[in-house]
């Protein structure tokens, strides 16, 4: 009886290191929003690695989380180092390439709470309503990733926390825009106030006799 259930148990270890096998290899994450504000602002929020702790959707998962900043300050080059709790992990991100409102490639390295190496892609494309913001996220299925992944759906698990980050930036962005547009209008009103001002009268010029 014993060997039986030996047996039967070695049957089904090898039929699950089977499916965990036949598991993909890759990842794909993406998700899309569409921004009513020059191309500018939400390619400097990214860009800069300083200002995610406006929009990042982990940023807050540890108040006291640990973060370096090495490199440029902004664009290829810049490095962003973190050590925080269990949540946050610890990890690392490298700007690869940065193409001037068009797309910003990132090397992002997690040590905690396991080792991983992906790559992620934000794109800005000009479209009719504004500038459509795609992130990206693409990464190796190691055979622990692929164990994981019959339990755990990374696009559905992390594609939330893209939709998040991406409508905080859609909010910052757009709400800078309208400012941007107040301040313009009230400086044309001031230009144009001055403009049409009557120009002061001329001081009248001292004459002198002559005794």
């Amino acid at each position: 009886m014993f060997k039986k259930v030996v047996l039967a148990l070695a049957v089904a270890l090898v039929g699950l290191g089977a499916v965990v096998a036949s598991r993909p290899s890759t990842y794909h994450i993406e998700r899309s929003i569409t921004v009513a504000a020059p191309v500018d602002l939400p390619f400097g929020l990214v860009n800069d690695f300083h200002k995610w702790k406006y929009w990042s959707p982990w940023d807050a998962l540890d108040p006291k989380m640990k973060k370096t900043f090495d490199g440029p300050y902004a664009g290829p080059g810049a490095i962003y180092a973190w050590s925080g709790n269990k949540d946050a992990g610890k990890g690392q991100m490298t700007i690869l390439e940065s193409q001037p409102y068009e797309s910003i490639r990132i090397l992002l390295e997690f040590s905690e709470p396991w080792a991983s190496t992906n790559t992620t892609t934000f794109t800005f494309q000009p479209v009719a309503e504004g500038i459509r913001v795609t992130w990206a996220m693409d990464g190796q299925n190691g055979f622990l990733g692929k164990a994981f992944s019959l339990f755990l759906d990374m696009d559905g698990m992390l594609g939330k926390d893209f939709d998040k980050g991406l409508a905080t930036i859609k909010s910052l962005t757009e709400g800078e825009a309208k400012n941007r547009r107040e301040r313009e209008a009230r400086l044309k009103a001031k230009a144009e106030e001055a403009a049409q001002a009557p120009a002061p009268a001329a001081a009248p010029q001292a004459t002198t006799t002559t005794p």
